[in-house]
């Protein structure tokens, strides 16, 4: 294990949230949509993400397009983590009585939010789309399933499969409610605290360490751009004007009807 430098990781940073940034920008729901000889930005809500995928051309579509999504918000996280989990903040290091380096704040659990929160904001800011993209609900969940398991050092296996539990009861309130959104906000907001009280609790004796402050406002940041490219639906929830998404239809036949 390594200590690195503000001086040597800087540049990295800066490579990573361009990169990420533009793979966010690459909308499957514009591509996916012109195989099918239509834009998904003008049909629906002509917004370009899942949920108007889904009423518009049914289920199947819309699981390929979260799929697709999910992988472009996760990816890049994994790779981040694969690159520096070798390494801790300089200034941070724990060591032994050998010298030798055994923890700190580790630049793995910092670097696959940083590099996913890029991805989100790409994907609902995207410039080649004049700022206009999805809501990054899709992206979001995907970056959070791949990165828990995404322990400092190692891959920890069983950490999947509770992450897809997360998602199939995401799915499953969806499906008693049909409230999409809310489902969709609830599952991120969740997904947000778990990942929040593992890196309090591996950090409880460094929560004041600027790297470990700035993790936490990222996974905050996170909820603010997807809450907030949702601001739309939650108003029309509280005024009980929310288009109800019905899985069964979606299941059954194509739903054309945006919200």
């Amino acid at each position: 294990m390594k200590e690195i430098l503000f001086s040597d990781l800087w540049y990295w940073l800066v490579l990573c949230a361009v990169v990420c940034y533009f793979i966010g920008c690459f909308n499957f729901a514009v591509i996916i949509s012109h195989f099918k000889k239509s834009d998904i930005r003008n049909i629906g809500s002509g917004n370009p993400g899942t949920m108007n995928m889904t009423r518009t051309f049914g289920l199947k579509i819309g699981v390929i397009n979260f799929v697709l999504d999910a992988v472009k918000g996760g990816i890049p996280a994994i790779i981040g983590w694969a690159v520096f989990r070798n390494y801790v903040f300089a200034g941070s290091a724990i060591v032994d009585i050998d010298g030798g380096i055994v923890g700190g704040v580790f630049v793995s659990d910092f670097i696959r939010y940083f590099c996913g929160v890029f991805v989100i904001m790409g994907h609902i800011f995207p410039v080649t789309m004049k700022f206009k993209g999805g809501k990054g609900i899709a992206s979001t969940l995907g970056l959070f399933v791949l990165a828990l398991p995404c322990e400092p050092q190692v891959w920890v296996w069983w950490y999947l499969p509770i992450a897809v539990l997360g998602l199939v009861l995401i799915y499953t309130y969806i499906a008693l409610t049909e409230w999409g959104s809310m489902g969709s906000l609830i599952g991120v907001s969740g997904f947000t605290i778990w990942q929040a009280g593992i890196i309090v609790a591996r950090y409880s004796d460094m929560l004041l360490n600027p790297w470990v402050i700035s993790l936490l406002m990222i996974l905050l940041m996170i909820n603010i751009l997807t809450w907030g490219a949702h601001r739309k639906n939650v108003y029309k929830l509280l005024a009980g004007e929310e288009h109800r998404t019905s899985v069964k239809k979606l299941k059954s036949k194509k739903q054309k009807t945006g919200s």
